[in-house]
């Protein structure tokens, strides 16, 4: 399996993450075939979140895999807190601290080597955030920090105060779901598709070597459903699939290949819990789309070229 660097000084990674908030939608049995897949293709950077199956997730996922030592240093596991239930979003020191602490007990490990903060804070102090990151990186419970769903703005804010560098970004992306990328093709055009929704967050994160992890790659909407055989989107399926046959792959295939082939580097967070669709994303790191082949499938989702 291909890897890159997170961020700008972060650890080597598969270019391909494995998303684990489903894992408690499948029986034991299940769960064990797909982590082993995942293990035998190269796919070790499993990412999770604190609230990720009402908290179930995590725990499952150590149980699945059979966490100790010899496990742990295989794998790099990442995490997201930030989202109370019932309250909306805490950055607060206490809740990060406590956060990080229910993850570390749920997966069975000492440390985690990514966390993000999940989603933004309107109420957060940027000061708690880093005496929190620092609490937690001088102990060793968590190696590099990152943020999910944030802006420019919001990311310098708290990069003023945290000693540590913000490694990743974890941002909605896919080939229906794409204004990031749009934005900047009708820069300075009077159309809506240049309207700057997020900042301008996709060349900040490229200047400042924060890699992003697309999650929901396969989704349009915001959780509408997936665009891969969807009646919503006859044009873009023939393509991809007109595509899918040069290369002898699946649709999936395409699809992940086809974020995968942008220069930013990116690390796709894969949301099936299906084994032989988790090893045809795999496949996509071993396929790089021509031009044509990509603005021929950017098109064929709707989007627009001056």
């Amino acid at each position: 399996m291909k890897s890159i660097k997170l961020g700008r000084c972060g650890p080597q990674v598969p270019v391909i993450a494995v998303g684990c908030m489903r894992i408690n939608k499948i029986e034991a049995a299940e769960a064990e075939r797909f982590v082993k897949t995942a293990l035998d293709l190269g796919l070790n950077f499993f990412d999770h979140a604190d609230i990720y199956g009402g908290k179930t997730c995590e725990e499952i996922f150590s149980r699945t895999i059979g966490m100790n030592a010899s496990v742990r240093e295989k794998i790099i596991l990442q995490s997201k807190c930030g989202i109370r239930p019932k309250v909306a979003y805490d950055f607060s020191k206490e809740h990060i601290l406590s956060s990080v602490e229910g993850s570390l007990k749920r997966l069975n490990t000492d440390y985690l080597d990514v966390l993000l903060l999940h989603r933004p804070d309107a109420l957060m102090e940027p000061e708690e955030v880093a005496a929190a990151f620092e609490t937690l990186h001088n102990s060793g419970k968590v190696r590099n920090f990152g943020v999910s769903n944030h802006n420019p703005g919001q990311i310098r804010l708290l990069q003023k105060y945290v000693k540590q560098p913000l490694l990743a970004n974890q941002l909605q992306l896919s080939i229906t779901n794409c204004t990031m990328i749009s934005q900047g093709i009708h820069n300075n055009m009077q159309v809506d598709a240049a309207a700057d929704r997020d900042g301008g967050i996709l060349d900040f994160c490229r200047f400042h070597n924060i890699t992003i992890q697309p999650w929901s790659p396969f989704q349009y909407g915001t959780f509408s459903g997936v665009f891969l055989d969807s009646k919503e989107f006859p044009q873009l399926n023939t393509k991809i699939d007109e595509i899918a046959g040069k290369y002898n792959v699946s649709n999936t295939t395409i699809a992940l290949a086809w974020l995968l082939r942008h220069p930013a580097k990116m690390q796709p967070i894969t949301g099936t819990m299906n084994a032989g669709r988790l090893a045809d994303c795999a496949k996509a790191a071993d396929i790089t789309l021509t031009r044509e082949e990509w603005y021929s499938i950017y098109l064929a989702a709707g989007n627009t070229l001056p």
